[in-house]
C-alpha cells in the first residue's frame, strides 16, 4: 500500500484506517497494527518524513513530523560542530565529533590533570599524556598508539633489561633473554618477558630459560603497499638522519605493518622517532605529511611538534619546579597562555573565569543570569549580586480584551515592566446574527484585541425572507415571471430581482391542443388529444382506441389507450413460431389472418392415419388375434386474431378427424365357447375439419404475443 493512498497529512492529527482488517483478534491480546508490525501506542516512521502512531486494529494516527529550529552548539572538546541528518533523514542538526582521550587513573579513579603529588607529575598536551618523576628525571610519554620512556644514564646506566634493553648506549646487546642469552631477533626476545604478578610491590619477573631457538633476522620489507614507514627515510625526517639513525625505527614500523592489522600503529614508530629527534634538538613538522597520523587539535589550540611540556599559565609560580623539556601537543597560540592548568582555556590577559567558564579581565563588569558581576583583581574570582532594576512606570490600557500585566522588560530581560496585552479570553461574546441573505464574518481589526462581526452579503436574491440563487425564478406576483439576476443592488449589496408579464406558451407539441385558460388563471394549458408513435424518424398520430401496424412489420401493433387523463401507446408484438418450409406438407403453407406469421402442416405432425394393433373386446368376448385398427392423429391450422370490425378477438379452429371410413365385421370368442360376430368402424382416411373453439383453444400452442406500453 502506498502511503499517499492512506490519507492527506494536515497540521492537525488525522485518523486513518486501512482497508484490510485482521480476521480474528484474541480478546486477551493487546490490540496491535499487524499490517505495520507495530504494537499499540507505538510511534513509527510511516513514509516521507511522516510519523504514525498505532491506536489499535490497523488504525493509525498520522503525526506530522516537524523539524526543530537549527541551533548552533559549542563542542566541549573544542572541535567545530558538524551538520548531519537526524535518524530519519528528515531534519538537519549540529553534533560534535568525539575525540578519544588517554586518561590517567589512580586506584580506579580518573585524575584531574595536571596532577602533581608524591613526586609524580602527570599532564596532558592534547596529543600525549606525559608522566614525570622529577627526582629520578624519568619522563614517560604516552601517545595515541604507543609510549616512550626517557631514563637518565646517571640513575639507570646498565640497570635496565627486557623490553627496555640495556641502558649503555649500545643497541647490540639490547635483545637479551631473561637468562642473559643474547639473540639477534628482538621480536623473539619480547615473548620471553611477560609481565606477571604486576600487583606485587617488587614486580619482579622470574628468570625463564629460553625454550625456543631464535629464528633468522626479520626481512625489513614493508608488507603493505600503502605503508607510511617509508616516510622515516624520506625528506620529511632528512634533517634528523645525521643526528638519530632511523634504521631501528624503520624496522619496527615494518614489523608492525606486517603483523598488526590496525594501520594506525605505524604512527607509533614515526611519533617515537620524531620524539627522539626533538630530544636531540631537531624539531620536525611531520604529521601534516600523512592523513593517518595527522594532528587533531581543538579550534582554540595550535599544533606544535616541540612545545613546552608544561605550558605557561596565569597562575605560574616561578619558585615551583617545571618540566624543562619539550613534547608535541596542542598549545595556546602565540601571545596567549592558559588561564589555569586545569581549564585548558587560552587567554591573552589574565583575570577570572565566569560561571560559564569564559575568561574575564580584572575589574571587568558583566551580567550573568540577571546578576551584576565583577572580576576582582585581588581575589581573582567573580563576585555577583542581584541586578537593580528601575521602578516600572504604570500605564493605562484601553479597549475590550486589553489588560495590564507585569512582564519581562523587552529591552532588559532581567527587569519587569507594565505592558498592555491582548487576552482574548476576556473579550465579550460576539453576536453572530445577520439578516437573511447576509453571512457573518468575524475578524480582529488591526490594532484591536477582540474579534468583531460584520455582515457580508451573499451572492443571492432575497424575497419574503427567502434566498434565491442567480438564475432561479422568484414567486413575486401572479402572472409575472421574476428572475434572480447577477446584478448587484447598490443599497443592499444583494442581487436584484427583475420581473415581466408572464408569456403563455400556446404552441403545443404533436398530439396536444392548446386549451384556453379559465378566468382565474394566467395561461391555458396543452391537452393531449392523440397518441404519438415514433418509428424510423417518422411520427404517426393515433386517436384513442386506434390500432396501427407498420406495413413492413405486421407483427407489431400500436394501440392508443386512455389511462386516466393520459393517452398512452400500447405496443404489442407477436412472436412467431419457428418456420421452415421444407418441413411443411405441400399445399399447406399459409399466412395468418393478421399477415404476421407463416404456418403450415408439418410433415411429421400433420393430420394423418396411424395404424395400431389390439385385441377387440365386447361383453366379455375377444378376438382370437390382434386386429389392425387405424386412427387419426396430428395438428391442424388454428389461429386467433383481433377483429377490427367486431372490436374483439376472432378464433378459427380445426381438428384432425376421419374423412372416409367403412364398417368391418370380425368374430369374437366367448368364454362359454360361443363365437359371435362384431361390427366396428375402420378408418380409411383422415383430414382437418372445422370445429368450435373454446377459450383454451383460442391461442395456438406455439404462438405468443408480447405487449408493452409506449
Amino acid at each position: 500500500m502506498i502511503c499517499s493512498d492512506i490519507c492527506e497529512i494536515h497540521k492537525e492529527y488525522v485518523l486513518c484506517t486501512t482497508t484490510t482488517m485482521p480476521t480474528t483478534t484474541p480478546t486477551t491480546s493487546i490490540p496491535t497494527c499487524p499490517e505495520w508490525d507495530v504494537a499499540q501506542n507505538e510511534t513509527f516512521l510511516l513514509c516521507n518524513c511522516t510519523m504514525a502512531k498505532c491506536i489499535e486494529n490497523n488504525t493509525i494516527e498520522i503525526v506530522p513530523y516537524e523539524c526543530p529550529p537549527l541551533e548552533m552548539i559549542t563542542c566541549a572538546n573544542g572541535k567545530k560542530p558538524v551538520l548531519v541528518d537526524d535518524e530519519y533523514k528528515c531534519c538537519k542538526l549540529y553534533v560534535c565529533d568525539c575525540v578519544l582521550q588517554l586518561e590517567a587513573h589512580k586506584n580506579g579513579i580518573r585524575l584531574k590533570l595536571p596532577y602533581a603529588q608524591q613526586g609524580v607529575k602527570i599532564l596532558d598536551t592534547g596529543i600525549n599524556l606525559v608522566l614525570e618523576i622529577p627526582r629520578l628525571k624519568v619522563v614517560i610519554t604516552f601517545g595515541i598508539t604507543g609510549f616512550s620512556v626517557t631514563l637518565p644514564y646517571s640513575n639507570f646506566g646498565s640497570n635496565t633489561q627486557g623490553h627496555c634493553g640495556t641502558c649503555n648506549n649500545n643497541q647490540a646487546d639490547d635483545c637479551k633473554l631473561p637468562g642473559g642469552q643474547l639473540v639477534e631477533d628482538c621480536a623473539v626476545m619480547a615473548d620471553f618477558w611477560p609481565a606477571k604478578h604486576i600487583e606485587q610491590p617488587d614486580c619482579q619477573i622470574p628468570s625463564v630459560p629460553p625454550t625456543n631457538k631464535p629464528g633468522p633476522p626479520p626481512i625489513v620489507t614493508p608488507c603493505k603497499p600503502d605503508s607510511i614507514c617509508h616516510l622515516l627515510k624520506s625528506r620529511v625526517f632528512e634533517a634528523c638522519h645525521p643526528v638519530v639513525s632511523p634504521d631501528n625505527f624503520y624496522q619496527g614500523c615494518v614489523f608492525d605493518s606486517c603483523h598488526v592489522s590496525n594501520p594506525a600503529v605505524e604512527c607509533t614508530s614515526l611519533q617515537t622517532y620524531a620524539a627522539a629527534c626533538a630530544q636531540a634538538g631537531v624539531c620536525l613538522y611531520w604529521r601534516n605529511h600523512t592523513t593517518l597520523c595527522e594532528s587533531d587539535c581543538p579550534s582554540n589550540k595550535v599544533y606544535k611538534p616541540c612545545g613546552p611540556a608544561e605550558q605557561p599559565a596565569c597562575e605560574d609560580n616561578s619558585n615551583e619546579p617545571r618540566m624543562n623539556y619539550t613534547t608535541e601537543g596542542c598549545f595556546c597560540p602565540e601571545g596567549m597562555k592558559l588561564f589555569n592548568k586545569e581549564s585548558g582555556i587560552c587567554v591573552d590577559k589574565c583575570g577570572c573565569l565566569d560561571p560559564e567558564g569564559n575568561p574575564r579581565e580584572f575589574n571587568e563588569r558583566f551580567e550573568y543570569k540577571c546578576q551584576s558581576c565583577i572580576c576582582g583583581e585581588s581575589t581573582k574570582t567573580v563576585s555577583c549580586k542581584p541586578k537593580e532594576c528601575p521602578t516600572a512606570p504604570v500605564t493605562s490600557c484601553m479597549g475590550p480584551g486589553i489588560v495590564l500585566i507585569n512582564t519581562t522588560n523587552p529591552s532588559d530581560p532581567c527587569c519587569s515592566a507594565f505592558v498592555c496585552e491582548c487576552h482574548s479570553n476576556t473579550c465579550p461574546p460576539t453576536n453572530m446574527n445577520c439578516p437573511v441573505g447576509y453571512i457573518p464574518v468575524v475578524s480582529v481589526p488591526e490594532g484591536k484585541c477582540c474579534a468583531e462581526r460584520i455582515c457580508e452579503p451573499k451572492r443571492v436574491c432575497v424575497h419574503n425572507n427567502s434566498e434565491y440563487q442567480p438564475g432561479s425564478l422568484v414567486p413575486v406576483a401572479p402572472c409575472q415571471d421574476c428572475l434572480c439576476t447577477n446584478e448587484v443592488d447598490q443599497d443592499s449589496k444583494l442581487f436584484k430581482i427583475t420581473c415581466e408579464l408572464q408569456k403563455c406558451k400556446t404552441d403545443c407539441g404533436m398530439g396536444y391542443e392548446y386549451l384556453e385558460p379559465d378566468s382565474d388563471e394566467c395561461c391555458g394549458k396543452c391537452v393531449q388529444t392523440h397518441c404519438v408513435v415514433s418509428l424510423n424518424e417518422t411520427k404517426r398520430l393515433l386517436k384513442p382506441g386506434d390500432t396501427w401496424s407498420p406495413p413492413e412489420n405486421k407483427c407489431q401493433h400500436y394501440t392508443c389507450v386512455e389511462v386516466g387523463d393520459t393517452l398512452t401507446t400500447f405496443n404489442s408484438h407477436i412472436v412467431c413460431p419457428s418456420f421452415q418450409q421444407s418441413n411443411c406438407l405441400p399445399g399447406t403453407v399459409q399466412t395468418s389472418a393478421d399477415g404476421c406469421c407463416k404456418m403450415c402442416l408439418e410433415r411429421d405432425k400433420g393430420c394423418k392415419t396411424v395404424s395400431t394393433k389390439t385385441f377387440v373386446m365386447h361383453k366379455g368376448c375377444q378376438s382370437y388375434n390382434e386386429v389392425a385398427i387405424p386412427y387419426c392423429e396430428g395438428t391442424c391450422n388454428t389461429f386467433t386474431k383481433y377483429s377490427k370490425a367486431a372490436a374483439a378477438m376472432q378464433h378459427s379452429c380445426s381438428c384432425c378427424r376421419e374423412t372416409r371410413s367403412s364398417n368391418r365385421t370380425i368374430d369374437l370368442h366367448c368364454l362359454n365357447g360361443d363365437v359371435v360376430p362384431y361390427t366396428y368402424i375402420h378408418v380409411e382416411e383422415c383430414g382437418c375439419g372445422h370445429t368450435d373453439c373454446t377459450a383454451a383453444a383460442a391461442l395456438p400452442a406455439r404462438r405468443r404475443r408480447s405487449s408493452t406500453l409506449v
